[in-house]
């Protein structure tokens, strides 16, 4: 009797369906992580401005945010009126060279003003305020 014996192929893995999947993977993480750095850690209603550019400056300063109810946050922690010029004198030369005020268009005009004068009694000369466009 003559047995014929069939050479078994080796397994293989195909590699086509698993990069695909990478791929999806890699830009699903490269969103979500760029859509991180965009989201505000306040939500705050800015006031609108002819002048206003669309630069992502927020990314680059400290910001001192005041909200619709007058809460007041350094750099999203929240700190009363009292405490934010002992905390912005503690902040690195850096930071404080960069600070930005940035208040909702409900929150109360005394409440900014008290914040801008702790502000520039801690030493802070420049003091930027963020707007948005006009629509």
């Amino acid at each position: 009797m003559n047995f014929i014996v069939r050479k078994r192929r080796a397994p293989t893995i195909i590699i086509v369906s698993l990069v695909d999947i990478l791929i999806i993977l890699l830009i699903f993480f490269v969103v979500s992580t760029t859509f991180k750095k965009d989201q505000p850690e306040v939500q705050i209603n800015l006031p609108e401005s002819k002048t206003a550019k669309k630069l992502p400056a927020e990314l680059e300063h400290a910001i001192v945010s005041v909200d619709q109810n007058d809460e007041i946050k350094l750099d999203g922690r929240a700190i009363g009126v009292d405490d934010l010029g002992g905390a912005v004198r503690d902040l690195p030369e850096a930071r404080k060279s960069t600070l930005a005020l940035q208040a909702d268009k409900k929150a109360s005009f005394g409440t900014i003003i008290k914040v801008m004068d702790a502000l520039k009694l801690a030493g802070v000369k420049n003091l930027p305020a963020f707007t948005r466009e006009e629509k």
